[in-house]
């Protein structure tokens, strides 16, 4: 949030050097190519002044005026700010406490590690492939921390060291938020803020998802498997004790059936946000502009923030949490996600600037020239590789994606791209970045309860870390020609 609020005092001041203009609509609300001309913004150093001091306000309920197209709390016209996605976003947070409240998927996690306990790969496939279908859904992240108790003295047990450890976890969630198919916080906050819905583009990203997470798990076993024949040859060595770790541990508690409930309910709703979200009639006729079957829901943000506010209810009624604690998690959970809320919020306020100032569609134009013509594949990648500094500076995956899209998306319009080609190369440049920048408690906080230093961890990861920017690049591409 220091990083926006600064990024929203230097875009300010910008605002008074860049020239304004803007480009013709066409009836979705789009630029149209070759169109751009010079336009005075409205007000003088007194009205961008009230930009500023109102770009909070306006980046959360800011309307869009019809006639002038200034965006403003009073405004009449349609909403411009991130309302739905802000409630969206609490809405999942309370959900996803409430779940944690329960018991039922820490205990899911610990009885599938203590079943394979004796059988290391399976082991590793197992936690990791778990951890990234939490991830690509609901962004399973920081909620990995807690798993370190667990899965370090399993793996040191069978033979492995603390990076085969360290490696399950970070990098078993990590690329599942990486190739998100529907993670809200990244694919849902990216597809808002580009005009496009949450399911459009889910095919490539489920192979997305499929070929990283294979490769990923290969590339674990394949450390683990040459640590355990020759421990010589472990990054990070043994500490007193280790290797004197028992097999046999002590068999975690069995769900109990209000527990298996909850992850049926889970199951249940994550398949339903997805089943919602989806444009059906054009991802089975492959015509974009394909006309709805009936049973099509279309849903956006507004119905994904109730659906998962009803769950949350329905989860803590199944699990007998009464209606006390209910309340009191819910409220909690909603409080623990403000802070990626008010970074989507902060993000749609410096865009607020650029708007109000006219100076947005300077900034396409400025490149505009660079883009068109540009052959599709290579503008894939290029949106990748221009994201991945931006990943580094603005760690926050919700105000990366509210910050960027406005300007990115376009640009795919002029280089006759679809837009959700570029919320997929956003995700994979954030996710890619998220996987070993030390700016992210994941990661520092990951390597330092695995006691494995972030030197050595750098060293292991890092092979993998290129063999993914390639494999990016090919999907992207592909995403981008098909």
């Amino acid at each position: 949030m220091t990083v926006l609020a600064l990024v929203t005092l230097a875009v300010w001041i910008l605002t008074f050097v860049i020239p304004s203009g803007t480009y013709r609509r066409n009836d979705d609300g789009n630029p149209v190519q070759g169109t751009y001309h010079r336009e005075a913004a409205p007000g003088g150093f007194v009205h961008r002044l009230g930009d500023l001091f109102l770009s909070p306000v306006n980046g959360l309920y800011g309307i869009r005026d019809a006639r002038t197209g200034e965006v403003a709390p009073d405004a009449v016209g349609a909403l411009y700010g991130s309302a739905g996605v802000f409630l969206f976003v609490l809405a999942i947070g309370a959900f996803i406490t409430v779940v944690f409240a329960t018991g039922a998927l820490d205990r899911g996690i610990e009885r599938l590690a203590h079943r394979l306990r004796t059988r290391g790969a399976l082991l590793i496939a197992a936690v990791m492939a778990v951890f990234s279908l939490l991830g690509t859904v609901e962004g399973f992240a920081e909620e990995t921390l807690g798993f370190y108790g667990l899965i370090v003295p399993l793996m040191l047990a069978l033979g492995y060291d603390r990076m085969v450890a360290t490696g399950t976890i970070i990098l078993g969630a990590g690329v599942g938020v990486l190739a998100s198919t529907v993670n809200p916080f990244a694919t849902g906050v990216a597809s808002s803020a580009a005009g496009v819905s949450l399911g459009d583009g889910i095919a490539l990203r489920f192979a997305m998802w499929v070929v990283l997470t294979g490769v990923t798990i290969g590339y674990v076993q394949r450390y683990a498997r040459r640590v355990r024949t020759d421990p010589g040859r472990s990054l990070v060595g043994f500490l007193p004790g280790d290797r004197e770790l028992a097999a046999e541990a002590a068999a975690p508690p069995e769900l109990t059936g209000l527990q298996k409930a909850v992850l049926v309910i889970v199951t249940v709703v994550f398949a339903f946000m997805i089943f919602s979200v989806i444009p059906w009639a054009s991802a089975l006729t492959g015509k974009a502009d394909a006309a709805p079957y009936g049973w099509e829901l279309g849903w956006s943000f507004a119905q994904l923030a109730a659906l998962f506010l009803a769950a949350s209810v329905l989860v803590g009624i199944v699990a007998r949490l009464g209606e006390q604690r209910l309340s009191a998690v819910i409220v909690k959970g909603a409080g623990d996600f403000m802070s990626p809320a008010l970074t989507i919020v902060l993000a749609r306020g410096v865009t607020v600037l650029m708007n109000n100032a006219r100076i947005t569609d300077t900034v396409l134009h400025s490149i505009e020239g660079a883009v068109s013509g540009t052959p599709g594949a290579f503008f894939g990648v290029m949106v990748f590789l221009v994201n991945l500094p931006l990943a580094f500076l603005i760690p926050s995956t919700s105000g990366h994606a509210t910050l960027a899209m406005p300007i990115l998306a376009p640009l795919a319009d002029f280089a006759d791209v679809g837009r959700t080609v570029v919320v997929t190369a956003w995700q994979s440049a954030s996710g890619l970045m998220n996987l070993w920048v030390p700016t992210t408690a994941v990661i520092m906080g990951g390597v330092a309860l695995a006691k494995v230093g972030y030197d050595k961890y750098l060293r292991f990861v890092w092979p993998l870390l290129v063999i993914l920017a390639v494999l990016i690049c090919g999907f992207v591409a592909l995403g981008a020609v098909a």
